[in-house]
């Protein structure tokens, strides 16, 4: 991550943040938990001390367990960060960041969790998005407008 603070935010904008610090502690989730709520394979996790953030918009937040809680955008249902509520420490998930490219994981946890085909996925065929197609042409996107869809 950059040396000095980040910021970020939900798909729909009604929800910012920002960090003064640099991220530390990047890494990868697998746990069942974090793959349920993120939706996906694993959970791209940032963390910062909780007294350097500022929020834009208010987020909701979910405890996913006894000693866990979740921050999302009510309005759109991006999810944003993960908590320990008695911590000082907080993480934002890496497909929120503004620049997520600079968030480049350090370390992996959950691993007994891990999808088993997750390192085969460097062998699938890719293609890029072809902006030109029917369906892409006349999109009219609802990212929030500091967001720029990129093909």
């Amino acid at each position: 991550m950059a040396s000095e603070g980040f910021s970020g935010g939900c798909q729909c904008g009604a929800v910012r943040y920002s960090s003064t610090m640099a991220a530390e502690g990047v890494h990868l989730c697998h746990c069942r938990m974090c793959q349920r709520a993120v939706g996906n394979l694993f959970a791209a996790l940032a963390g910062v001390r909780k007294e350097t953030v500022t929020w834009t918009g208010r987020p909701s937040f979910y405890a996913s367990s006894s000693v866990a809680e979740r921050g999302f955008c009510a309005q759109c249902g991006t999810p944003l960060s993960f908590a320990y509520p008695d911590s000082d420490w907080m993480s934002f998930t890496i497909g929120s960041l503004d620049e997520p490219e600079a968030a480049v994981p350090e370390a992996q946890c959950g691993v007994e969790s891990r999808l088993s085909w997750l390192g085969k996925l460097d062998g699938l065929p890719e293609e890029y998005t072809d902006p030109t197609s029917d369906r892409l042409r006349d999109m009219e996107s609802r990212q929030a407008s500091n967001e720029k869809i990129r093909f």
